[in-house]
């Protein structure tokens, strides 16, 4: 049995379809941000927000410790916190945490 090869018209028609899909779907939060632009939820998000993912990334990435590799992830968490209490910059201390977990991982690990 032969294939179909679908006709020209009908791919145009399904990228026509992704386009405006991805075009809707990216303009979206830009639309709703304006619609909820000084509102006191959104600037209640705004200040929150940043903790909370850091807290679940954090509890994400120290679910799986167990006997054999807490000390490694300890020394890049603590490491991480005091170079971002020190110096205020996300991606140093991003940095500096795993530069540090992956030393204590080949000394401990």
């Amino acid at each position: 049995m032969p294939e179909t090869v679908p006709g020209a018209g009908y791919v145009l028609g399904a990228l026509f379809v992704m386009f405006v899909v991805t075009v809707a779907l990216r303009a979206a939060p830009f639309l709703a941000l304006s619609v909820l632009e000084g509102s006191a939820v959104v600037d209640f998000l705004g200040r929150t927000m940043p903790a909370g993912v850091m807290l679940i990334l954090v509890m994400y990435t120290l679910r799986d410790v167990d006997g054999s590799t807490w000390l490694p992830a300890t020394v890049g968490l603590v490491g991480t916190v005091a170079v971002h209490l020190w110096r205020r910059s996300a991606a140093l201390s991003t940095v500096v945490g795993t530069v540090l977990y992956l030393l204590a991982s080949l000394l401990w690990g």
